[in-house]
């Protein structure tokens, strides 16, 4: 049997998970919603390679500090919604792991990187419509942080943790 793929994920600061998750929790059908409010850098890394993912992970999360980030607006996912999210910095970040991975990486990680989090998902298209609207309605950017680097298992039902690096590094000129 081959080993479950892997998941990775960006944790966010306190302030932007709290707000997120509830619009999650809030709209995402219960029977369905057995993640919190997460942003997804890769979708399927290999189980089979958890040690060697998991030391990419250690060195490069301690080496990066906390990643800015701009939660810029709302869009469509046809029957849901989420928010876009602006961050060189992450896009950074994940183009680095993307070319350190490359010959591990499936088609869905090979696509171009649209940064989001969903707050509504697999509900009628009239229904995401709905909620875009009445989210745009008040909407009004703000910036968060990125905390740290969450690795996932993925067995095809809630996610189980594989590992947690923060992002612990200095961006001071100073402290390289």
């Amino acid at each position: 049997m081959a080993e479950a793929p892997l998941i990775l994920t960006l944790q966010f600061d306190v302030a932007s998970f709290t707000r997120l998750d509830a619009l999650r929790r809030a709209h995402i059908p219960p029977e369905r919603n057995h993640l919190p409010a997460h942003l997804t850098l890769f979708h399927a890394l290999p189980g089979a390679m958890l040690a060697e993912i998991g030391a990419n992970l250690a060195t490069v999360a301690a080496g990066a500090p906390p990643l800015p980030l701009r939660f810029a607006g709302l869009r469509s996912l046809g029957r849901g919604v989420a928010f876009s999210v602006e961050s060189p910095a992450l896009a950074g970040l994940r183009g680095l792991l993307a070319s350190a991975w490359h010959d591990m990486l499936g088609p869905q990680d090979r696509q171009g990187f649209r940064p989001h989090v969903t707050v509504q998902n697999k509900v009628e298209p009239a229904a995401a419509r709905a909620l875009l609207a009445e989210l745009e309605a008040g909407f009004t950017p703000w910036d968060g942080q990125g905390v740290a680097l969450l690795l996932w298992h993925y067995r095809g039902g809630p996610w189980e943790p594989a590992g947690s690096f923060p992002l612990s590094g200095s961006d001071r000129p100073g402290d390289r």
